[in-house]
C-alpha cells in the first residue's frame, strides 16, 4: 500500500464516495418509485421499467445486493483515507480523518443522493437498474447467503414473509389517491361517484313519496289531459285515489301516443301503462343499476318490509351518482339559497347526501335520508311552531313547517371556528 502513489489513493477514495451515492441514491429510489406507474410502464413495454420491476419483485435480494455494495465502498473508503492520513501526517491524524469520512460520507454518499432519489426515483431508479443487474448476478453466492441469514432472523421474531401486503389499493386507499393525483374536477367526481355507489341504497337517491307526482286515473279525462300537459317526466306514475295505489307507469312515448291520438279514453290510457317494478328498501345501489340492466326498465318503485310505497327509484336518479346532476332548462333549482349572514335556506326535502355533497358538510346520513326526517329524528316529535337545535356542529332553525313536514329549514355550520383554532394551535 505504502508503494501506490499518494493521487491513486485520493481518487480511489473519491470513485468509492460516488459508488456509495450511487448505492444509497439506488436504495431509494428503488423503494420510493411509484409501483402503479411503474406497471403502467411496463403495459407499455418500457425495458428500464421491465428490469426495475423484476429487481423489485425480490426486494430482499435487491437490498442485500444495494446493502453489501454500500458497505464494502464506506469501509474500503474509510481504510484508504487512513492509510492517506498516516502517509501525510501520522497515526495521530487516523481519529480526525475518520471524523472527516463520516462528515463526507453522510453529506455526499447518504443525504444529498437519497434526497435527490426521493425527488426523482424514475431518473434514479431506472439508470442504476444497468449495473445492480449485473451486480446481482455476480453477487449471487453472497446475496444468496445474506438474505437466507435475515429472513431465517425475520421468521423467528414472528414476521411472515409470505403475507406481506401485495401492491393491491383498498377501496378507500384509491379514493384518497384520485383526490390527490391532479385528476381534473369533473372527472374525480365522475369516478368518486363510482365508489360512493358500493356504500349507498335506493333510499339515499329515491324521490320520496310526499314528493312523487303522478296522475290519478279516478279523475276526469279532461282532467287527466291537463295534468299531462302539465307533467314533463320520462316516467309518469299513475295511480288510483292515492299514491299508494299506483297502477303504473306512462312513459314519454306512450304519453305523446296518446295525446295524439283522437279517440282519448282512460282504458286507452291504462292500456299503455308498464307495470310497476318493485324493489325491495335498502337494495344497494350498484345491485339496482344492475337490476335495471338485466330488466330493461327505467323506473321502480320503493316498499318497505310491508310493502308501503316510500319512493321512486329511477336510472336517471342512479346515473346522476356518476355524471352528477342532470338539469333540465325548464326547472330552476332553488332548494339551497345563501344568505348574507352566511346561513343557508333549505328545502326539508332535501336529501342530506346532495346537501353534504354541494355545501362540503357532514351531516350524518346513517339514519334519514332527508334534511326534514333529520330533524324530525331528533326532536322525535312533529313541532307546533318553529324550533332550533344543534346537530353535530351544525345550527339548524325550522323556518316553514306543514302537513307534519318540514318544509324549509336554515342551516349553518358553527365548527369552523374551532377547527381554525385547532389548525393554528
Amino acid at each position: 500500500m505504502s508503494e501506490i502513489p499518494l493521487w491513486i489513493l485520493l481518487a480511489a477514495i473519491a470513485f468509492l464516495v460516488l459508488m456509495s451515492a450511487f448505492f444509497s441514491g439506488s436504495e431509494t429510489s428503488m423503494m420510493a418509485i411509484n409501483r402503479y406507474r411503474l406497471k403502467h410502464l411496463v403495459k407499455e413495454k418500457n425495458k428500464s421499467a421491465k428490469r426495475v420491476a423484476k429487481l423489485i419483485e425480490r426486494t430482499d435480494r435487491l437490498l442485500g445486493v444495494i446493502l453489501i455494495g454500500n458497505n464494502f465502498t464506506h469501509t474500503l473508503s474509510t481504510a484508504l483515507a487512513t492509510v492517506v492520513a498516516i502517509r501525510i501526517w501520522s497515526d495521530s491524524a487516523v481519529l480526525a480523518v475518520t471524523v472527516f469520512m463520516t462528515i463526507i460520507m453522510i453529506i455526499f454518499a447518504e443525504v444529498m443522493p437519497k434526497t435527490i432519489a426521493a425527488l426523482k426515483p424514475e431518473s434514479i431508479a431506472f439508470p442504476s437498474s444497468y449495473l445492480l443487474k449485473p451486480l446481482s448476478k455476480v453477487l449471487s453466492p453472497l446475496i444468496t447467503l445474506v438474505s437466507f441469514v435475515s429472513n431465517g432472523v425475520t421468521k423467528l421474531i414472528g414476521i411472515d414473509l409470505d403475507s406481506a401486503d401485495k401492491d393491491e389499493l383498498r377501496p378507500e386507499e384509491l379514493r384518497t389517491l384520485l383526490q390527490t393525483s391532479g385528476v381534473p374536477k369533473r372527472q374525480e367526481e365522475m369516478l368518486m361517484g363510482i365508489f360512493d355507489m358500493d356504500y349507498l341504497s335506493v333510499n339515499d337517491v329515491m324521490i320520496p313519496k310526499n314528493e312523487i307526482v303522478g296522475i290519478d286515473l279516478n279523475d276526469d279525462i279532461e282532467q287527466v289531459l291537463e295534468q299531462l300537459q302539465k307533467i314533463d317526466f320520462t316516467y309518469i306514475p299513475c295511480f288510483e285515489d292515492s299514491i299508494d295505489n299506483i297502477q303504473g307507469f306512462l312513459s314519454l312515448n306512450k304519453k305523446a301516443d296518446f295525446l295524439g291520438n283522437n279517440i282519448q279514453s282512460k282504458e286507452m290510457l291504462k292500456a299503455g301503462l308498464q307495470e310497476p317494478l318493485f324493489v325491495p328498501e335498502n337494495t344497494p345501489l350498484y345491485k339496482q343499476l344492475a337490476n335495471f340492466q338485466s330488466s330493461g326498465r327505467r323506473v321502480g318503485l320503493i316498499v318497505d318490509e310491508y310493502g308501503d310505497i316510500e319512493g321512486i327509484i329511477t336510472l336517471r336518479s342512479i346515473l346522476e351518482i356518476i355524471v352528477g346532476e342532470i338539469a333540465t332548462e325548464s326547472v330552476e333549482k332553488m332548494d339551497i339559497m345563501p344568505q348574507a349572514d352566511g346561513t343557508y335556506l333549505i328545502e326539508g326535502g332535501m336529501m342530506i347526501r346532495d346537501l353534504n355533497k354541494r355545501l362540503e358538510w357532514e351531516l350524518p346520513t346513517e339514519g334519514p335520508k332527508t334534511l326534514s326526517g333529520l330533524i324530525l329524528e331528533e326532536i322525535q316529535t312533529i313541532p307546533d311552531t318553529n324550533i332550533g337545535l344543534t346537530i353535530e356542529g351544525y345550527r339548524i332553525e325550522t323556518v316553514l313547517i306543514k302537513d307534519n313536514v318540514i318544509k324549509l329549514a336554515k342551516l349553518e355550520k358553527i365548527q369552523e371556528i374551532s377547527e381554525t383554532e385547532e389548525e393554528q394551535e
